[in-house]
């Protein structure tokens, strides 16, 4: 079998293990799920490659101690939950590392970490200090403070934006299904793929979306997790935690997703995959093309209108006259400035309004197309 030259050629691994694979049906951490993950893992660092975990589990690991059968559907004690499971996880995953001489470092994001600008440098520096280190980081969403309207939903977007924040060479996304099959698994004639090159492999693929009965992510998210990394240069592998020895030692198991795109700087990929929308500028035909074609700058000659409540330095979509979101950029004035800038020059604007108003509404430089 040839090793899979994107795995065993990776210097820093991001890898995500769902709840499923480390608790009991019961709900409680299964500690001989937890040792051989870590087992693996420790495999990985001692041929010298640096590896950040992304983990579930914090609220299916609280279930059993607190006397409950399953995930609970209120807010506050999913939170109460997830606070108690959280430190039992993280002491797990500390005892098996220090059985290899590795130090575990606890790292709790919520959205705001990686959508605002400040927060998402801070969480890079401080996973990449802790790297530098030796220490291999655990990550996982901060679900004792995160509310239903501010959460990733599941920890498969996030260990895609976080392999993003550390500038992996690999993400592998680890759950109970061994790959990405064209239908349900257990439907007759079904069949796994081994390799994504690209969406038309994708074609016709029937993704579901329900997770398991301790989690909450489910085949979608993992392909679109899948599409994040690979839209940023960083190879995917999904398989099963069963398989995790294989697939993070190269063998050809699981579905492998080749890159897409190229490396991009990250304050780009946090614009493209880590940000709301404040607002939209409504672009007309000639401005949409420029900026999607040929790579230009938004100037306000070519704005038909806005919608939104935003300011300079927030993020926006860029929309084509046929409503479709083309860019995403950091806008250089505040809403209630642009229906004065509206098909204007830069000339008729430092006419009109004096120095400072000839800048463009949104440069190339700050600005990623979707």
């Amino acid at each position: 079998m040839t090793a899979r030259s994107e795995v065993t050629s990776a210097a820093r691994v991001v890898v995500k293990v769902g709840s499923s694979s480390l608790t009991t049906a019961a709900g409680g951490i299964d500690p001989d799920a937890v040792r051989r993950l870590v087992d693996v893992l420790a495999a990985v660092r001692a041929r010298g490659a640096e590896v950040v975990l992304v983990s579930s589990g914090a609220i299916a690991a609280g279930l059993a101690p607190l006397g409950l059968a399953k995930r609970p559907r209120g807010l506050a004690a999913q939170q109460a939950v997830a606070s108690v499971g959280q430190g039992l996880l993280v002491h797990r995953y500390t005892e098996e590392l220090a059985r290899h001489g590795l130090i575990a470092g606890q790292v709790l994001l919520t959205v705001d970490d990686v959508t605002r600008r400040s927060h998402y440098k801070n969480a890079h520096q401080t996973l990449a200090e802790l790297l530098h280190l030796g220490v291999l980081p655990v990550v996982n969403e901060n679900d004792t403070v995160a509310t239903h309207e501010i959460r990733f939903g599941d920890n498969d977007r996030l260990a895609a934006l976080v392999a993003q924040m550390v500038h992996a060479d690999l993400l592998v996304l680890l759950s109970d299904v061994d790959g990405l099959y064209d239908g349900h698994p257990s439907e007759p004639g079904t069949s796994m793929l081994t390799d994504v090159r690209g969406e038309a492999d994708l074609a016709g693929v029937r993704i579901g979306s329900v997770g398991s009965a301790v989690g909450t992510g489910g085949m979608v998210t993992k392909v679109e997790a899948a599409r994040i990394a690979t839209g940023a240069g960083i190879p995917v592998v999904l398989t099963s935690a069963a398989n995790a020895e294989q697939a993070l030692g190269g063998d050809a198991v699981g579905t492998l997703f080749h890159a897409t795109g190229k490396r991009r700087p990250t304050r780009l990929l946090w614009l493209a995959h880590a940000t709301e929308p404040k607002g939209r500028l409504l672009l007309d035909a000639g401005a949409a093309r420029a900026v999607v074609s040929r790579g230009a700058s938004l100037l306000a000659a070519g704005l038909t209108g806005a919608e939104g409540v935003f300011e300079a330095g927030d993020p926006v979509d860029l929309v084509d006259p046929a409503g479709v979101s083309v860019a995403r950029g950091l806008v250089n004035f505040d809403a209630s400035e642009v229906p004065g800038l509206l098909g204007k020059s830069s000339r008729a604007l430092l006419a009109e309004f004096g120095k400072g108003y000839d800048r463009v509404v949104v440069h190339r430089d700050d600005l990623v197309l979707l």
